[in-house]
Formats: structure tokens, C-alpha cells, sequence
């Protein structure tokens, strides 16, 4: 047997364990899981030792001797005390640098999605395109107002924005449900060409 032919066993032995659970859950559901998670870690940890710890830990601190750098790395390697029951509160307080660092972030999303979204809709409205930005945008942001109640004619135009949300939440679910049909079609290709031989 080719190392070819044995890997497509092993994949179509764990494509299909996946498989398995649209039945019911499984033991061969669960090997496929764990299997992965373990493939995965043993992966990642090398790959983040190698390009994480290495170059922004090691030789800084002990080739460069920029020994400012031991203060980050010992308040993240405080994340180790989330296993402890007695020190666990420790980790709290590399999570509040992870989330002050988020907080960071959103003067950088303010930019792109309220501000790039009000510059649109500030457009000539010149063309079908624009009118559609200009209505959808307006006639949203009416209806998130609750000041107000939405009837009569202000309701009508409130029903508009319902419209383009569903539109918008349609176009992307559409959007993710075919990216998973993309991956189930390719996984089915792969056990009826490349194992069974079915397809050419």
C-alpha cells in the first residue's frame, strides 16, 4: 500500500466519524474530536513557541537584555493560574490588559463602520446605488429609534428598514450557508474520487 492510499483511508476514516454525528452523538464522533483538538494543540504550541516566545520573549530578554520586556511576559504568564482554585484570581488581571487593549480598538472601528458608513451615505444621490444607501441607512437608523412609536406613517417608513435588515441578515446567511456547502461538497468529492474512486 501507498502512503497515499493509507492517508486517504485515515481521512475518509475521520471524515466520516464526523459524519457520524449528524445520526447521534458517537465514540467515533468523539475520537474525530479529540484527535483533532490534540492534532491541533500539538501543532500550535511548537508554531507559537517558535514565533511568539522565541522572538519577542527569549531574545529580547536574554540576547538584546531589554529587560523592560519581563513585564509583559510575567503578567501574561499570570494566565497559568487559571488551573489553581486558591490563585486563580491572578489571571483576572492579564484579562483586563486583554480587554483594555479592546478598548483600544474601538476609536479604529468607530472609523470603519460608522464613520465610512455615514460618508456613504452622504453621496450625491445620483444613482440607484447611492438612493439605496441613503434610504436603507435612514430608514434603519429610524427604526432603532424607540422614542417614537412606529405607526402610521412613521411606522411605514420603519417597515422600510425592517426590509433592508432582512435583506442584509439574508445576503449573509446565504453567504456563510454556502461557504458550508463549499466545504461538504469538497469533503464529498474527496470520499467518492480520491478514496472510492467514483469520480473522476
Amino acid at each position: 500500500m501507498s502512503f497515499e492510499v493509507i492517508s486517504n483511508f485515515i481521512a475518509a476514516f475521520f471524515t466520516l466519524s464526523i459524519f457520524s454525528f449528524l445520526y447521534k452523538d458517537n465514540p467515533f464522533y468523539k475520537f474525530a474530536e479529540a484527535v483533532f483538538i490534540g492534532v491541533s494543540m500539538g501543532y500550535a504550541i511548537p508554531l507559537i513557541y517558535q514565533d511568539t516566545f522565541i522572538p519577542f520573549v527569549y531574545r529580547p530578554i536574554f540576547v538584546e537584555y531589554k529587560f523592560l520586556i519581563l513585564i509583559p511576559a510575567l503578567t501574561g504568564s499570570l494566565y497559568i493560574f487559571r488551573f489553581s482554585k486558591n490563585l486563580g484570581w491572578l489571571s483576572r488581571y492579564p484579562i483586563a490588559f486583554s480587554m483594555g487593549i479592546v478598548g483600544m480598538g474601538v476609536p479604529l472601528s468607530m472609523h470603519s463602520y460608522v464613520l465610512v458608513q455615514m460618508r456613504s451615505a452622504m453621496l450625491p444621490v445620483d444613482n440607484i446605488n447611492t438612493a439605496l444607501i441613503f434610504i436603507g441607512t435612514v430608514t434603519i437608523l429610524l427604526y432603532f429609534f424607540f422614542s417614537k412609536e412606529h405607526k402610521g406613517v412613521y411606522g411605514k417608513v420603519t417597515n422600510i428598514g425592517i426590509w433592508f435588515m432582512m435583506v442584509g441578515f439574508g445576503a449573509s446567511f446565504g453567504y456563510t450557508v454556502m461557504a458550508r456547502i463549499s466545504l461538504l461538497i469538497g469533503r464529498i468529492q474527496f470520499l467518492l474520487g480520491d478514496w472510492l474512486g467514483l469520480m473522476k
